[in-house]
């Protein structure tokens, strides 16, 4: 078993245990009943989720240490190419005519035959896209010289031919082949590569970001290039479903020198640009849920917990799990002004119904079920409306729960995916909206199963739990440089960077994954259940447990960061000397953003993948999550918390007895901060559902049903011959062309004598 400690795990066996002084035993057991409780001093974390995290940040996270002195050959680059053609004048002294008429000139550039000279004029390209730096004085000069001569490349067209530079890059077969020969994979084995995603990076970043003050030109090139960038314009398909194959490329260990993190990074913004965060796919439910005629949505988790933190800045301590449970207002003389339901109030939620869970149809059918068979002694099945027998009390609480019944998109989709299947001829045409999402799905579904399990291998190399195995693959290739460190400081320097890749590595994956499920789950739900079951046969329960069984408070505290060499900070200020100290004091932030984002990312896909799925359910008993989820609470994070605790809900009846009596702080926990449906037994072994032989049924049929989804939407190949039409005229079957194998036509002659010659025709049987 692992005990967390000072960020490490100490391993102690029945031998060692028995080893130990009664006096340390003791105090060993107690240490660890103290760990597995979440009582810990931790500050509350003054934590806002979002999208992404600032501006400055999602920049400077692009680039490694190592590659610092590139900003200076970027520059040099720029400023060769600049002076040959303007001698005397800087480049923000230039006019917009003039500055088109440079971005022309480079972009020329780009499609010259010798790879020296193109990647020189790419260095110069990235220069302008790093903001020309050398002529600004400060941050704020370098960002707005950046989206200036973004937005200027990309109305010339440059990203057009950034796209085929890449093709040509991922399609080089010669660079393929020498990394995969090296022992070791350098900096120097990705240059071309990393300036190109370098430049691509920065155009989408910069882009996505609206600015009130922008100007109409380009607020239109942003609405171009996000429906060019979501649509198979480049390369017939969208520009993610080719990161994704080279995410695969690099995962399988075809491509080893692909710079993964700038791919990762350009990959989760493409889809955050084309598909929209989680304020637009907010948006997007409400309007969906309108054209389909059903009531408004309570407000989410994510606006709830903004909101609370607005109306109630003096309880922000009760944002915590501990001051939750020390909070009782019954105990103030301010009972009778207090809601009966204090807690719903203290977690932001204007009314008791926002926070209580809405039934479902199969909450009603399983009520039912049950009040017949203990009244009356019969069950009707799917019945929902005969309630002849059963006492008053019940049809109260029937017409109740249909009253606040919740129907989900899902459910109307999936309905709806029934009447195809059932009636193929009749049932019409299905009308597709072609939306970004649409396209992506189309794109990535014939290797959706290989780009899961390329992002999970990754995900696991990167995660601070993994151990050094000479198996598993190398995700350093575009940090580590040609020449290792040769001084303590240089070591400390190269330590602090590659743990600071693992992070941002993780940060990405976990964005992706999540945003693709939201996605594809408000587009059509079998879409997202079938990337959620390959997510599942790929071990993604167990990989997300092993990251979180770790010291996890560490993982959200560590300064793995150098804000004096983050950019833009390091090309606009002259760089102090780095010593141990400056090293290791890093930030003065109370936790890493990333690390938190990242948690908080991986436990709402857990909640995705187990969510109403009892055999998945079983997965995360099976595997001993309680304890590692529970250690998670020690991070003072409300929405962090919350995720947790849905986690612990969701498998509490199968946990026994001893452990909820054990666990009491725990479960009252769950029930002030996690929402409950009107007749929720979450705590009880009473489910219907919840009946261990129908798991693997539950799941074949689930596949079942998403095969069949996808071969009637999609699989136009493989349509039923029963319903294609025939052709009956004789003269129009003898009259088509047939392609004859050769093979078949060096033996013809065989063939005739064989099968026409050598038989006797019946004349007679054949007239008639």
């Amino acid at each position: 078993m692992d005990v967390a400690g000072n960020g490490g795990g100490l391993a102690i066996n029945n031998k060692q245990r028995a080893m130990l002084p009664n006096k340390s035993r003791g105090e060993f057991i107690r240490n660890q009943r103290k760990d597995s409780e979440g009582l810990s001093e931790s500050p509350d974390l003054e934590f806002d989720y979002a999208d992404t995290d600032k501006w400055t940040a999602e920049l400077s996270e692009l680039y490694s240490y190592t590659e610092g002195p590139e900003f200076m050959l970027n520059r040099k680059c720029f400023e060769e190419e600049f002076r040959t053609h303007v001698p005397e004048k800087k480049w923000t002294e230039l006019d917009l005519a003039q500055h088109r008429a440079h971005a022309m000139r480079l972009l020329d550039g780009l499609e010259v035959i010798r790879r020296e000279k193109r990647l020189n004029v790419a260095r110069a390209v990235l220069y302008m896209a790093q903001g020309t730096f050398a002529e600004c004085s400060c941050e704020a000069e370098v960002q707005h010289w950046m989206r200036y001569n973004i937005f200027l490349l990309l109305d010339v067209g440059t990203f057009s031919a950034l796209v085929e530079l890449l093709n040509m890059e991922i399609d080089n077969s010669a660079a393929c082949s020498s990394a995969a020969r090296k022992p070791a994979i350098s900096l120097a084995d990705s240059t071309d590569l990393r300036v190109l995603l370098n430049i691509m990076y920065l155009i989408v970043e910069t882009v996505q970001q609206e600015d009130p003050a922008d100007r109409p030109e380009w607020r239109a090139i942003r609405d171009t290039f996000k429906a060019e960038l979501g649509s198979p314009l480049y390369n017939n398909e969208p520009i993610s479903v080719m990161l994704f194959g080279m995410v695969t490329k690099f995962s399988t260990g075809h491509a080893p020198h692909f710079p993964m993190k700038k791919v990762l990074l350009l990959l989760w913004k493409s889809i955050l640009f084309t598909l929209g965060g989680f304020e637009q796919l907010q948006n997007i439910k409400v309007g969906r849920r309108e054209e389909l005629g059903l009531p408004p949505l309570p407000e989410d988790s994510i606006r709830q917990q903004k909101r609370a933190r607005r109306e109630h800045k003096s309880l922000t301590k009760q944002d915590n799990l501990d001051a939750f449970n020390e909070k009782d207002p019954y105990k103030s003389g301010t009972r009778s002004c207090l809601h009966p339901y204090p807690t719903l109030h203290q977690r932001g939620c204007p009314s008791p119904r926002a926070c209580l869970g809405p039934p479902k149809e199969k909450d009603i059918e399983n009520f039912l079920e049950s009040s017949r068979s203990k009244f009356i002694g019969y069950t009707l099945g799917n019945d929902t409306d005969t309630i002849v027998g059963l006492p008053r009390p019940i049809h109260e609480s029937i017409r109740t729960l249909k009253q606040h019944k919740y129907v989900s998109i899902a459910e109307i989709q999936i309905s709806k995916e029934d009447e195809f299947q059932k009636t193929p001829l009749s049932g019409g045409e299905e009308e597709v909206e072609m939306s970004a999402t649409e396209l992506l799905y189309q794109g990535i579904l014939p290797s959706l199963p290989q780009y899961m399990i390329a992002l999970l291998k990754i995900l696991l190399a990167a995660a601070p739990t993994s151990k050094a195995k000479t198996d598993s693959i190398n995700i350093l290739a575009d940090v580590l440089p040609e020449e290792m460190p040769t001084t303590v400081l240089q070591s400390m320097k190269l330590g602090v960077d590659v743990n600071r890749h693992k992070e941002i590595i993780v940060k990405a994956i976990s964005a992706v994954l999540l945003l693709l499920l939201k996605h594809f789950k408000l587009n059509h739900i079998y879409q997202f259940e079938y990337m959620a079951q390959h997510l599942v046969f790929a071990n993604c329960i167990p990989l997300i447990l092993k990251f979180f069984n770790q010291n996890i408070m560490s993982y959200i505290t560590a300064k793995n960061s150098i804000s004096v060499l983050d950019y833009p900070h390091c090309v606009v200020h002259e760089l102090p000397e780095l010593t141990a100290e400056s090293l290791e004091a890093g930030d003065t932030n109370q936790f890493c953003w990333r690390n938190l984002f990242s948690c908080i990312n991986l436990l709402r896909i857990l909640n995705k993948l187990t969510k109403w799925k009892h055999s998945r359910t079983m997965m995360l008993v099976v595997f001993k999550s309680a304890p590692i989820l529970k250690r998670a609470l020690k991070v003072k994070q409300a929405m962090m918390q919350l995720y947790v605790l849905k986690l612990l809900k969701v498998q509490t009846k199968y946990l026994g007895r001893q452990w909820r009596k054990s666990n009491m702080k725990t479960m009252s926990a769950i029930y002030q901060k996690v929402r409950h449906r009107l007749n929720d037994d979450w705590a009880y072994g009473n489910d219907l559902d919840a009946r261990p032989w129908d798991f693997q049924a539950e799941e074949c049929a689930l596949r079942a049903n998403i095969e069949r989804f996808n071969s009637r939407r999609y699989d136009n190949s493989q349509s039923n011959p029963d319903f294609l039409p025939v052709d009956n005229c004789l003269q129009s079957v003898l009259g088509q062309r047939v392609e004859l194998p050769e093979d078949f036509q060096m033996n013809y002659d065989l063939w005739l004598e064989r099968e026409v010659f050598s038989k006797p025709i019946s004349w007679e049987e054949l007239l008639q």
